[in-house]
């Protein structure tokens, strides 16, 4: 491959493996019986151990390879980050353990880029050491979110403040008790070019004028932190919490999806394996029509599909993040947008294979994998539709042949 892991990322890398086995996997049963106790939305006191174990071993905001020398934890490539974010795709909490989890990694990567100093001594910095958790407030009921530039939520300049009216939801993990700030999304300029009306600000969870409405189940499941609706009644915030400038709020959002995108797909591979270990552990200990499932001619396709599936998909990502890594986010966002598609699909296919290896037992609370699918199936159109990343990669390729190539005849 054109590409090779550092020295650091490789130790890293091995590093993590081991922190799963003594740290994760021996406390998966615990999470969930300590969730059960404290709700939804709670949080399990068993995180806190977690946390210190991997802050001791050095495992601490592994994602951020540009914050600055003074920020707590170890800064990584894109192509280094990657297998590490696979390992901790396999167990859903291990990512807030080592502070890498999502939505705060891109709310970290955009508050350390564009907040002011009080932003980031308020809110990066409490992130940063784990001790609060974001959410991003972009997508709205009333609009067809797959066009970011639909938004309708106000935000209006006044005195020295910005005052906010509009409606979101699916902002992920807003109910959670350690949310304390969410990254807002809306119109400043109405009269403006389509991607220059947007902005983004900082708001407190607190602020006064902001509520929750609906709280959506995914798939029946109540995720914790729960993806609310989210009511901004004239909530007002101080002028400085603006995040970069007026109308950059569209750049921004792309620059923040990016990376975003990536880390995605490199945890859903990690979803992908422990799908397909399970899958092939089950068809070692069931038997039907006198011979092991393991046995059979078409569970041993399946089995080597998976196989063959993930491995190029790994590849898929590890070459987007070396482009990411040597020529920058925009010259690699054509493959950004495949892995986009390409991943979350073939993890749905290894999981639907693993289910039905399963039998009944496979849609069940009993086994992780229907919960897997329902998050992977929610990837198809979080962070933009694949026919969205279609489109964009289609239109690149037909400009190739053709600059000027319009989507429509009126251009």
């Amino acid at each position: 491959m054109p590409y090779q892991f550092s020295e650091q990322g490789l130790a890293l890398q091995e590093e993590v493996r081991r922190f799963m086995a003594d740290h994760i996997y021996p406390n998966e049963a615990e999470y969930y019986e300590q969730m059960e106790e404290v709700g939804p939305h709670g949080y399990p006191p068993l995180l806190d151990k977690l946390k210190a174990a991997a802050r001791e071993r050095g495992l601490w905001n592994l994602f951020l390879p540009h914050l600055s020398p003074d920020a707590p934890g170890t800064k990584l490539t894109n192509l280094d980050y990657a297998p590490i974010s696979e390992q901790l795709g396999k167990v859903g909490f291990s990512s807030e353990a080592l502070n890498c989890n999502a939505p705060d990694t891109g709310n970290m990567e955009i508050l350390n880029l564009y907040g002011s100093d009080r932003v980031k001594r308020d809110y990066l910095s409490p992130l940063l050491e784990g001790e609060i958790r974001s959410a991003f407030s972009m997508t709205e009921p009333d609009a067809a979110s797959s066009d970011a530039t639909n938004i309708g939520l106000r935000i209006e300049h006044i005195g020295d403040n910005y005052v906010l009216n509009g409606r979101k939801w699916f902002s992920s993990g807003a109910l959670a008790e350690r949310c304390k700030v969410l990254i807002v999304m809306g119109k400043t300029d109405l009269g403006a070019s389509r991607h220059r009306q947007q902005s983004m600000i900082v708001v407190p969870r607190d602020a006064p004028g902001l509520s929750f409405g609906r709280h959506p189940h995914v798939f029946g499941y109540e995720d914790r932190g729960g993806h609310p609706e989210v009511i901004y009644e004239n909530v007002r915030v101080p002028a400085d919490h603006l995040l970069g400038e007026e109308g950059g709020g569209f750049a921004i959002s792309q620059a923040r999806l990016g990376p975003g995108r990536i880390h995605h797909c490199m945890r859903s591979i990690g979803v992908a394996e422990r799908a397909l270990e399970l899958m092939v552990k089950r068809s070692l200990e069931r038997s039907t029509f006198g011979s092991l499932v393991a046995q059979k001619g078409l569970i041993q396709d399946w089995i080597a599909e998976s196989r063959i599936e993930i491995d190029m998909a790994r590849e898929y990502v590890l070459r987007t993040a070396h482009l990411m890594d040597t020529a920058g986010n925009k010259s690699a966002a054509t493959e950004i947008a495949g892995i986009k598609v390409a991943v979350p699909n073939i993890a749905l296919r290894v999981i639907d294979r693993a289910i039905q290896v399963h039998g009944a037992a496979g849609v069940t609370q009993f086994f992780p994998l229907a919960h897997m699918y329902a998050h992977m199936r929610t990837l198809r159109i979080a962070d933009g539709p694949d026919e969205v990343h279609k489109m964009t990669i289609a239109r690149r390729e037909i400009r190739k042949h053709q600059p000027d190539f319009r989507t429509s005849s009126t251009g």
